[in-house]
């Protein structure tokens, strides 16, 4: 039986244990000052609570937590890097080539290894068969090992922080796009022009209305964690392109005041209501 260590019980980290759970691998997590949400999220999911110690017995290290959270999960495992028995560690998360390229050094330094991973598509679901898992860098085809329990596991041939180009650059698209329809719709409600504006969407981009209604009450929940992810897209961007490092600079900011926004319980209740 395969066993995979899965650091992170969020949304994604919990919907991918489910879905190698369900297909007979067998995944450990740590859940040590995680909330009651979390806990209960994982217990549903199948993983099994360990201490780190325990979590050397996996084939393979997944974390998948929020950006800003990825240096401290490096740290958190330095015990287990340092004292040579630690499996393959695959960051997942949504970081820029330069940052992934830190952190293997990092883990390196501790005495592992680091293979660069990106998710790209929803959470794992019944009816659903992404996300896709791109792996690269040294040793990573040990990660397709995952293709036999259900997730889609693909490697690049590029060197390590290829993967983590690709979710900058599709992020990107994605997430801005997201947040250029919500800034806009927001902006209609203070001048008045909310109601004109969804009818104009209506006759000229029914496909971009459609979308709004799909992506933006499902951003709301979700924003927390998208604010550091596009600090990571400007960051990727500024060396070549301060431009267009600024624009996602200001998506980082503008998705901090949506998790604010939400978490206050404003502003979402009126967009749905103006976009049903």
């Amino acid at each position: 039986m395969t066993c995979v260590a899965i650091i992170g019980a969020g949304m994604m980290g919990s919907g991918v244990a489910a879905r190698l759970h369900d297909r007979g691998c067998r995944v450990l997590t740590n859940l040590d000052r995680r909330s009651d949400a979390s806990r209960e999220r994982a217990a549903k999911a199948g993983m099994e609570d360990v201490p780190l110690s325990a979590l050397g017995e996996a084939d393979m290290i997944l974390s998948i937590v929020p950006p800003a959270q990825a240096r401290a999960v490096v740290e958190w495992l330095a015990p287990l890097f340092q004292n040579g028995k630690a499996p393959l560690f695959c960051d997942a998360n949504a970081l820029s080539p330069e940052t992934k390229k830190e952190l293997a050094a990092r883990v390196e330094e501790l005495g592992g290894i680091m293979v660069d991973g990106s998710i790209i598509g929803g959470a794992p679901k019944e009816g659903y068969d992404g996300p896709r898992l791109y792996v690269c860098g040294d040793n990573a085809e040990t990660i397709l090992r995952l293709n036999d329990h259900g997730l889609d596991t693909r490697l690049l041939s590029g060197p390590l922080g290829a993967a983590a180009a690709l979710k900058m650059c599709y992020g990107g698209i994605n997430k801005g796009i997201i947040g250029l329809i919500t800034a806009m719709l927001l902006a209609s409600q203070r001048h008045g022009a909310a109601e004109d504006l969804r009818k104009e969407l209506g006759i000229s981009q029914q496909d971009l209305l459609e979308k709004s209604r799909r992506v933006v009450p499902s951003m709301y929940p979700r924003a927390y964690r998208w604010d550091a992810e596009m600090h990571e897209i400007s960051s990727f961007l500024a060396p070549d392109d301060k431009a267009a490092a600024l624009i996602w600079l200001g998506l980082g900011e503008f998705y901090t005041d949506r998790a604010k926004a939400y978490e206050a319980g404003l502003e979402l209740d009126e967009l749905v209501k103006l976009l049903s």
